[in-house]
């Protein structure tokens, strides 16, 4: 998600490492924090819903910051396809990109479950369906989109506080609570837990994901264009 660097210039598999980790240690945090909040809460929903937000938006600024300059930190199967659609990245970087993001997505989400003593293979039964859930998940994931583009452009080192400043604000915003990853809802339908979403629910997730990833695109390509040369009178 940072300004174009150096990490380009590493091997390709060191970057492919780095994506699997980083997307690992943001789902392990995701469920975990779910979890736990889960259990602290004493069935205070919103309690539980705070703790998840502050573990996750908190994690993504770590994540970013210290992962950016070795991969760009992606950890986002739409980010990746975003910035292989503005060059940035090949379309086979981009793919590579998406599975290790997948596989670090499931590893993260078991290691929570270990780590809470869970069953490791679960499938969620946790709903979330319909129209608002699917509008919410465009929106997410528009603002997600929005928030990278245009503050690469406008302060790049500031990009990973931005990021979990803004995740944290539309878990809260969102009927959906901001999943605005395809990874990120493939994994947590392998969680029977707070965090998680029915795998028969999770494809138009993941369609909205992508149309809003796509409509940010659209718009910033627009509204990020530098201003045109003044001319200049005689």
């Amino acid at each position: 998600m940072t300004a174009p660097t150096h990490h380009l210039r590493r091997p390709l598999t060191r970057r492919l490492a780095v994506e699997l980790t980083g997307t690992a240690l943001l789902l392990a945090t995701v469920v975990g924090s779910g979890i736990m909040a889960e259990h602290l809460a004493g069935g205070n929903v919103a309690i539980a819903l705070l703790g998840n937000t502050l573990a996750t938006g908190a994690m993504l600024v770590v994540l970013i910051t210290a992962f950016g300059p070795m991969s760009g930190a992606h950890f986002n199967p739409v980010v990746s396809l975003v910035f292989a659609l503005k060059g940035e990245i090949t379309p086979l970087t981009a793919m590579a990109y998406t599975v290790a993001q997948i596989i670090g997505a499931v590893l993260g989400v078991w290691l929570a479950h270990a780590m809470f003593g869970l069953d490791i293979a679960q499938t969620s039964h946790k709903v979330r369906t319909g129209p608002a859930q699917w509008l919410s998940e465009g929106v997410a994931t528009f603002g997600l989109i929005l928030t990278i583009l245009a503050v690469r452009q406008a302060r790049a080192d500031a990009v990973a506080v931005m990021v979990g400043l803004y995740i944290t604000a539309a878990y809260w915003f969102t009927a959906s609570t901001s999943f605005a990853n395809p990874a990120v809802t493939l994994a947590r339908s392998l969680s029977d837990t707070f965090a998680g979403i029915r795998p028969q629910d999770a494809p138009l997730f993941i369609l909205a994901q992508i149309a809003g990833a796509l409509a940010a695109l659209a718009v910033c390509h627009w509204l990020l264009q530098p201003p045109a040369p003044e001319s200049i009178s005689s």
